[in-house]
């Protein structure tokens, strides 16, 4: 694209707190399960013929402590490789969960306990997780005893035993409690408004890790420890602690405690406020870092016999206690590998990506197995260059073809041609931002053969024209200098180009400045279709853009400066045919170091001067920065977005503006029409 423009202590609970990221679609993809019930019919009996439904997600490894080695257990992968069910009653997922065989169980409703605060007795070797949205525990929770092992839970919402006694001392009835468990991953959950505990980890329960989790509207949160043993070893990363008086986590005679990436906020003006944040008690070695703690009071506090090691920890309106000391802890690392995000990027990345996922997703057991080619720098795999992995990937292939690109950075271009579907780019490491494919070619670099210049689609770092890719866990950047390069003419600088149909790019990063991130068809008659969720997208001019039918969910879109300093700059610039869907944004959050009111949401492009166009974006249920204009929307070309559809819904934060004539505002009855299954057409995205 061209740029035109030269300590307190218990209080009373409200009866319900409003938290997360702001409500938005009932359901965003429509789920992937239908009437099915996996392996088995609605009253439990073998349905062998049934295709099972497999959450792609059982097929992720924990991270942290869960991943470690030890006690007898490589790890934790929990029912994997045993037999798969969708359960739907409290009966059926009793039975499953106690079950002495592995099973991967799909909680695909909302179960309620019977008797309130009943806690079921999961066994070892168990998966259980939500389809979708859908799988929600009410009332009760999860008891992993002495001995259990390897136990992934995960995608759940577990929420309401609490029986009106804010500190209750009489029911027990706890989200997920842990005595003497091991090897345990609790994972992108969202735990709220339970009667005790929504994560006990007690009586020497060790290698857990809890990740990526929304704890909410709760008083005794998460407390690890009742034991006088210094045993435990345990990973806290990446949870949203939201309106929760006390243990934030407690950690009591804890071996090794590693919290990163977390973010504890206590809101002002509501009926909970926070008593501390973090603690390190006993004789408890804690390492904290990279955490965002806002609001609270004593955010960080240690008992002397303690040790706590703060590192690139943010506090914005904190009070009281905020300790360190005690000795040197341990290092992490030693244990396992692992990559920080920036603190200051935290809350974002937290309200856009905590809690269950729609997109978890499936993949059918009777499909044809994933052939895998393996990519590293260090010559550990088959090849040392994507391009060339790509290359290997045999024309017209029929079934998925996964590149594991070991960490590492990837100076080349990529391009993953038309006869070439079904691929998966995926990074292997620990972050998303441990594998990199850099590149820095730009619309007006000369070509090395000297037949021109690239043009702003061939200036793309990675180039996909196949339908069904998939891009997970690695960054995409185009390094292209604009300061350096003031001579040259043409500085759109294109890090991730699209020209295909039924796009997944899931835990992504697409980092540039100008024109980063361009969504396009293959022809001008095709159809592509693109679903962006759980990443990040980072750029100034018309950062995304295309003619794609595109949907960005939970996702973090950055506002960048110019190469001069100066904050300016559009965040879409669709090119939408006009029986076609263009651009929705949704249930994400847009930030940025930039000037307050510096940044438009959009311009309609009208490619080549088209009129026929009818450029479309839709921004609904998404966290604004000071940095968006109030009159959000620009022309572009000579053409006046308000002959196009450019529209807001339910958005908040700073940003934010009510509707009038330059801020166009959806009605109910017209956001009903405007969902992510409205924009995809049919296509559930799956991972695989």
């Amino acid at each position: 694209m061209t740029d035109t423009r030269s300590t307190s202590r218990h209080r009373r609970r409200r009866p319900a707190l409003a938290v997360g990221v702001p409500l938005a679609l009932t359901a965003a993809v429509a789920m992937a399960y239908g009437t099915d019930v996996g392996l088995f019919g609605e009253d439990g009996r073998a349905n062998a013929s049934a295709a099972t439904a497999v959450p792609a997600s059982v097929l992720d490894a924990a991270d942290g402590f869960a991943s470690v080695k030890a006690l007898g257990q490589d790890g934790t992968y929990g029912g994997r490789g045993g037999t798969v069910v969708t359960v739907k009653s409290l009966a059926d997922l009793e039975r499953y969960a106690t079950a002495p065989e592995p099973y991967v169980i799909v909680v695909a409703a909302t179960i309620t306990m019977n008797p309130v605060g009943k806690e079921i007795k999961v066994a070892s070797d168990k998966t259980i997780v939500g389809a979708g949205t859908s799988g929600q525990i009410v009332g009760g929770g999860f008891f992993l005893g002495q001995g259990v092992h390897n136990v992934i839970i995960r995608n759940l919402t577990i929420r309401d035993s609490y029986q009106g006694i804010w500190n209750d001392k009489d029911h027990d009835f706890d989200a997920i409690q842990m005595d003497g468990a091991h090897h345990v991953w609790v994972d992108h959950n969202d735990l709220r408004h339970m009667a005790d505990g929504l994560i006990d980890v007690r009586k020497d329960s060790t290698y857990v890790t809890v990740s990526w989790n929304k704890l909410s509207d709760n008083n005794k949160t998460f407390g690890i420890g009742w034991t006088e043993n210094v045993t435990t070893d345990l990973t806290i990363h990446h949870n949203w602690f939201r309106e929760t008086e006390q243990r934030n986590p407690s950690t009591d005679n804890v071996a090794r405690a590693h919290l990163y990436n977390n973010y504890l906020q206590d809101v002002p003006g509501t009926d909970i406020t926070t008593s501390y944040g973090n603690y390190a008690r006993g004789r408890t070695k804690m390492v904290l870092e990279n955490s965002y703690f806002e609001g609270l009071a004593n955010p960080v506090t240690r008992d002397t016999t303690a040790a706590v090691v703060q590192r690139g920890n943010v506090f914005k309106g904190t009070s009281g206690r905020n300790e360190s000391g005690g000795g040197a802890a341990f290092d992490p690392k030693t244990y396992y590998g692992y990559t920080l995000d920036s603190a200051a990027d935290v809350p974002a990345l937290l309200k856009a990506g905590a809690g269950p996922r729609t997109t978890i997703g499936t993949v059918s057991t009777t499909a044809a197995a994933a052939t895998t080619i393996t990519v590293a720098k260090d010559g550990s795999g088959q090849y040392t260059s994507v391009q060339k992995a790509v290359d290997a990937v045999p024309a017209g292939n029929g079934s998925r073809v996964v590149i594991s690109v070991a960490p590492g950075t990837y100076r080349e271009t990529v391009k993953v041609p038309a006869n070439k579907p079904h691929v998966t780019l995926q990074g292997s490491g620990g972050s998303r931002k441990d594998t990199v494919i850099v590149y820095g070619n730009a619309a007006g670099t000369p070509k090395p053969d000297g037949s021109g210049t690239y043009g702003t689609s061939g200036s793309a770092t990675v180039a996909v024209e196949a339908d069904d890719f998939q891009a997970r866990n690695l960054t995409i950047t185009n390094s292209f200098d604009e300061r350096a390069n003031q001579s040259l003419s043409g500085h759109q600088a294109v890090a991730l180009r699209t020209a295909a149909d039924k796009v997944l790019l899931d835990g992504v990063i697409v980092d540039g400045d100008q024109d980063t991130l361009l969504l396009d068809t293959a022809a001008r008659d095709r159809l592509g279709r693109v679903y962006v969720t759980n990443s990040y997208i980072a750029g100034n001019v018309d950062f995304v853009f295309g003619r794609a039918s595109a949907v960005i969910d939970r996702s973090v879109l950055t506002l960048k400066k110019r190469w001069d300093g100066t904050s300016a700059g559009y965040l879409t610039a669709p090119s939408t045919a006009a029986d076609r869907k263009g651009f929705l944004i949704t249930r994400s959050v847009v930030n940025g170091d930039v000037t307050a009111g510096s940044f438009f949401l959009g311009r309609n492009w009208h490619a080549g001067g088209d009129a026929s166009l009818d450029p479309q974006t839709t921004v609904r249920d998404t966290q604004l920065s000071a940095a968006i204009k109030t009159t959000p929307w620009a022309d572009m070309g000579g053409f006046s977005w308000k002959d196009d559809r450019f529209a807001e819904y339910r958005n908040t934060g700073p940003g934010a503006g009510t509707a009038s004539s330059n801020r166009p505002q959806l009605t109910d009855s017209q956001a009903a029409g405007q969902e992510t299954a409205d924009w995809l057409g049919g296509w559930t995205p799956t991972a695989s």
